[in-house]
């Protein structure tokens, strides 16, 4: 009886494991072919993996997983639908361990200077940011601010929205972002705030033949005049830890010289440090 339930056990989680890999397979539409040579096996292993006919071994569902682009908690999502441990540990950013990737973030930001910049993480929310974030966070409103999400407090009508002069394309640029992030790493949570998200644009008619979605310049009304900012946005790749994984450092640049110099005059006439209700990076 006992041998019984463990081979049922042991089905159970082959077809989860395989319909889990027809899924990941499937939104990235690669063939069993192409998957198997990525990861260094035959097609027709996968194929009796996918069909729960075998289990892999850990080593070749990290294959896998690799070759899926999967995420650091996808790919430990995917260990578990095998029978496998997680692979990566996810550590919360207060923990004493992180006390030198906080630190290196705090240089990071500060090496950004005169310029904005913060770090956020999967769902937008703010984990830490520069004393120049202030010239995004003029006038917004104090529950925005307290929110700490970066995508709300850009796109909210309380929020900078009221400020952006271009917001109909602005802010479809960073809604067809987040959209590609989340056919990329689905995540509930995340569609439900692109939905929130969309809600406060305006409309705005379908982009001409010369549109460049990646150059889209923020322009943000200030008390110190119109700037013209791109945004860049840089991952930790080769990161093991889920949390840090996660993370996204978000960072403006002037467009034009104008720009730059409102971001300096201001930089260097700041003496309060810090807006607000947007926290500061851990030291």
């Amino acid at each position: 009886m006992d041998e019984q339930v463990r081979k049922d056990d042991v089905q159970t989680i082959e077809n989860h494991l395989g319909s889990e890999l027809r899924r990941w397979r499937d939104a990235r539409r690669i063939s069993q072919l192409e998957l198997a040579s990525r990861a260094g096996t035959t097609q027709r292993h996968l194929s009796f993996v996918e069909t729960g006919r075998s289990l892999p071994g850990r080593p070749l569902v990290l294959r896998l997983a690799e070759s899926l682009d999967l995420s650091l908690r996808e790919r430990n999502a995917l260990l578990v639908s095998a029978g496998y441990a997680p692979a990566f540990s996810e550590t919360n950013l207060d923990d004493p361990r992180m006390r030198p990737v906080r630190e290196a973030l705090h240089q990071v930001l500060a090496g950004h200077l005169p310029y904005p910049a913060l770090v956020a993480g999967p769902l937008g929310q703010i984990v830490a940011a520069n004393d120049a974030i202030g010239v995004l966070s003029e006038g917004v409103a104090p529950e925005l601010l307290a929110g700490q999400n970066i995508w709300r407090l850009a796109l909210h009508p309380d929020g900078m929205a009221a400020r952006v002069q271009n917001l109909a394309v602005w802010g479809r640029h960073v809604i067809e972002g987040l959209r590609a992030r989340a056919a990329r790493h689905p995540d509930p949570r995340l569609t439900e705030l692109i939905t929130e998200l969309s809600g406060y644009l305006p409309d705005a008619p379908p982009p001409g033949r010369d549109y460049l979605g990646f150059a889209v310049p923020l322009e943000l009304r200030t008390s110190d005049g119109t700037l013209r900012l791109l945004t860049t946005l840089t991952s930790f790749a080769t990161a093991v830890d889920v949390t840090l994984a996660e993370l996204h450092l978000e960072a403006w640049l002037p467009v034009d010289e104008a720009t730059a110099d409102v971001l300096r005059r201001r930089h260097d006439g700041s003496t309060a440090g810090h807006p607000a209700g947007i926290s500061r990076s851990s030291r």
